[in-house]
């Protein structure tokens, strides 16, 4: 679902996204949220996806922005010229498979890709009939535009609610059954303790569900005390990164996180087969690195 409309990137707030879909931080980010969802097509009963800050649902990496860096080419651009076979193509194809079925009428290939699915278009393009997909953006342009992709779905709803305040307005969700993205774009301070207060919400409204709480990796500090922050909450908590680079750079991005509530108990063995490869490919210098740790059981 979703319809393939030119955009270029309005911001949330002053970050803009354009400039940086694609890239490696959104490779790991939508390869773990796609393993959610297939998980949860497991059961027939319906669920909910919540994103919270949705952005504008889909990316022309052919825009202004995208051209300016050129980030997705060290991110999917690498990835689709990898070609990822066995244990590891079956893991990322859900995934993968939706990012070429973007660009099927060319521009599928790793030099000339066309469009990139933000996590929203991504989570619509991999439900089922009868599923609900809630994206939330604050900005009013951006909303205009994600309330553009997905205009004529009765199943997606497109909200303009400050996403911080929207997880307690959203959840518990009617179906009993979802996963909620926390997508920040971490332009002001205080974020890492805004993720806290996130999740423990979310753990009191809506204790079995799942939620991925996404970060960036720079200096490690305040990431280690953000994973002792809600490592005391109920229910299974693990920590999942890549980094691109060592050693680290405190002004650059090094590296990308995902917290996951309450994750599939099918999640932790598919990415083990996935972070080495994501890790060697998407690295800098053949630096990189994919870890995964428990934070509470």
């Amino acid at each position: 679902m979703g319809r393939i409309t030119r955009t270029t990137g309005t911001p949330r707030m002053n970050y803009r996204h354009a400039y940086h879909a694609g890239n490696f931080a959104d490779v790991l980010k939508h390869v773990v949220l796609s393993l959610v969802i297939e998980h949860l097509k497991l059961k027939p009963a319906p669920f909910r996806v919540v994103d919270t800050h949705a952005g504008i649902g889909l990316y022309d990496l052919s825009g202004v922005e995208a051209g300016k860096t050129g980030e997705w080419r060290d991110g999917i651009g690498r990835i689709l010229a990898a070609e990822p076979k066995g244990a590891v193509g079956e893991v990322m194809a859900p995934y993968l498979d939706v990012v070429r079925a973007l660009n099927e009428d060319g521009g599928a290939s790793a030099g000339d890709l066309r469009f990139y699915p933000g996590s929203p278009l991504l989570a619509r393009r991999l439900m089922r009939r009868g599923d609900v997909l809630v994206a939330n953006e604050l900005h009013e342009v951006d909303r205009g535009l994600l309330a553009e992709t997905f205009a004529g779905d009765p199943q997606t709803r497109v909200l303009g609610l400050d996403g911080w305040t929207a997880i307690k307005s959203l959840l518990p969700p009617r179906e009993r059954r979802g996963v909620t993205l926390v997508d920040p774009p971490f332009e002001q301070p205080g974020e890492f303790a805004r993720l806290s207060r996130a999740l423990a919400d979310a753990v009191r409204r809506f204790a079995t569900g799942t939620v991925l709480l996404w970060y960036p990796i720079k200096d490690e500090r305040p990431i280690n005390a953000f994973h002792r922050d809600i490592a005391d909450l109920a229910g299974r908590i693990i920590a999942v990164e890549l980094t691109i680079r060592e050693p680290f750079d405190a002004e650059r991005l090094n590296g990308t996180g995902l917290v996951v509530l309450n994750p599939p108990f099918t999640l932790a063995g598919k990415l083990e087969l996935v972070l080495p490869f994501l890790a060697r490919t998407l690295a800098v210098e053949g630096k990189g690195r994919g870890t995964l740790r428990v934070l509470s059981q």
